[in-house]
């Protein structure tokens, strides 16, 4: 399962077209997501461009770190904690949204902390849910019970999970290349 988001600026973008529903004013779509390699935002934008749904980035006020590792221990220790950062922005106005999509990667096994923030700064009662997610390989771990119990009131339903690269197989890979060359002395 995932779900989907996207920024523009530091609010939220409309895509180049509208599906008819969202023309003849039926139930307004919001894509929201978080990505660290940009798999996550692949999905949000599609999914944004096949419904009009409007996308919202999810990004943090501090952001996490560039590097794959410290952001891996970084993450830890947020989930560890309980901790949910500050969020860069919130979605000004939930009220003409019906559904949200939510997307993110799993991190930990879970979702990421930002995502349980998201969550807590955002009333979905009423509102459907569906989660769109992507991982390394390790499944879905605990992320639909945050999910479900971050937004208790919301309709969560059925979403979309993609097993993408990973990163950490993909730089033991180079690690793995890098003892092999023979480099001039």
């Amino acid at each position: 399962m995932a779900a989907l988001a996207l920024p523009l600026g530091a609010g939220l973008s409309k895509p180049a077209h509208a599906s008819n529903a969202q023309q003849a004013g039926a139930s307004k779509v919001l894509v929201a997501y978080h990505t660290r390699t940009g798999h996550t935002r692949l999905i949000a934008r599609q999914v944004s461009r096949a419904l009009g749904a409007d996308i919202f980035e999810i990004r943090t006020s501090d952001p996490y770190p560039e590097d794959y590792e410290e952001q891996v221990a970084v993450a830890q220790r947020q989930k560890e904690a309980g901790f949910e950062p500050l969020l860069a922005a919130t979605v000004p106005d939930l009220v003409p949204y019906n559904t949200v999509f939510l997307g993110f990667p799993i991190w930990g096994m879970t979702a990421p902390a930002v995502i349980r923030s998201f969550l807590s700064k955002h009333d979905l009662s009423g509102k459907t849910l569906v989660p769109f997610i992507t991982h390394g390989g390790y499944g879905l771990g605990d992320s639909l019970d945050v999910l479900a119990a971050h937004a208790p009131k919301a309709r969560l339903i059925s979403g979309f999970s993609k097993q993408c690269e990973q990163e950490r197989q993909t730089l033991q890979d180079v690690t793995n290349w890098l003892g092999r060359v023979d480099l001039p002395g």
